[in-house]
């Protein structure tokens, strides 16, 4: 089958089409025809290895998780959405044919490829029926991690949050969830070009960061999201009321990808509360533009792999 390695980190270049053997299911396992996967910030993080700003001994156990001198795992895609080909003698959860979505979180990446073994009782579940493979695709990883983040603020109807990367793919996620599942009042944070985009998302109010100096208003909230870890502690803080919460995603993401959480997930796109946002489709053929469009970090939600 055909798939996209690495064998070094580096820039999108090393990234490289090869064919290799189709898996095959154990007994507890499906096989699924991936038709889309996604390219996201950690899948440019681990190919690059270039690290957001962590301490010396965090880097250390970043090379032991995902390879001292070159990558443990070649094959990159966090997410993915297919169609199951074939399922294991003891699974009973799907059948061939099922339409489904899953992380590839816990089980070794590998949706750059055309087929990927996933395990029956893991974070897979059927596609919601109002979306395409290329939706479904972008929702587990971003939309699982916004709403990790969002339970952890005990978020209550009416309450003030301010989430700040809201254009991004955690955030777009964020926004949907906090205004039409907590029904909070949401402030959205993102640059001009994309404040009509937030606002149809749910946001009551959106702020351009590129002209207006948000961190210095009056105004004060429940809650304080930073969806794209760029925001400083600080002045995170300063905007809250007493006792608000402040949030960084990449610190209370939560501990780890859980079934449960990507049932959540089917549930509200199906009942039309959230829904991906596309920025860009490519083909698997154009892999490293997809990167090298993602590393200039100025994408909307999320970037899709059609295979």
């Amino acid at each position: 089958m055909k798939a996209v390695v690495y064998a070094k980190y580096g820039p999108p270049d090393v990234l490289e089409f090869t064919e290799i053997e189709k898996p095959m299911p154990k007994d507890n396992e499906v096989l699924v025809k991936v038709h889309a996967t996604t390219v996201t910030i950690g899948d440019t993080i681990m190919r690059s290895f270039n690290l957001p700003p962590i301490s010396g001994w965090q880097k250390f156990m970043a090379r032991l998780i995902l390879g001292w001198r070159k990558p443990k795992r070649p094959i990159l895609g966090m997410e993915l959405a297919g169609e199951v080909e074939s399922v294991g003698n003891k699974v009973t959860r799907f059948k061939p044919g099922d339409p489904v979505f899953a992380s590839t979180v816990v089980v070794n990446f590998g949706g750059y490829a055309e087929y990927k073994c996933l395990p029956a009782n893991g974070v897979i579940a059927i596609r919601p029926a109002n979306l395409t493979f290329e939706q479904a695709a972008a929702l587990p990883g971003a939309a699982m991690t916004a709403l990790r983040c969002l339970r952890k603020a005990n978020l209550q109807c009416g309450q003030k949050i301010l989430i700040y990367g809201a254009s991004g793919a955690v955030g777009t996620y964020a926004v949907q969830i906090a205004s039409r599942h907590f029904e909070a009042d949401v402030t959205g944070v993102c640059s001009g070009a994309n404040l009509a985009l937030v606002k149809s998302l749910g946001a009551s109010q959106v702020i351009d960061y590129t002209r207006d100096d948000f961190a210095h208003s009056a105004e004060t909230y429940d809650v304080v999201f930073d969806a794209v870890g760029k925001l400083a502690p600080a002045l995170a803080r300063k905007m809250l009321k007493p006792r608000g919460v402040s949030l960084n995603v990449l610190t209370d993401s939560g501990n780890g990808e859980k079934l449960a959480d990507l049932l959540r997930v089917q549930e509200l796109a199906h009942a039309g509360k959230i829904k991906p946002v596309i920025d860009r489709v490519y083909p698997l053929a154009q892999i490293v533009a997809a990167h090298r469009h993602v590393e200039q970090g100025h994408k909307k939600g999320n970037v899709v792999i059609t295979i």
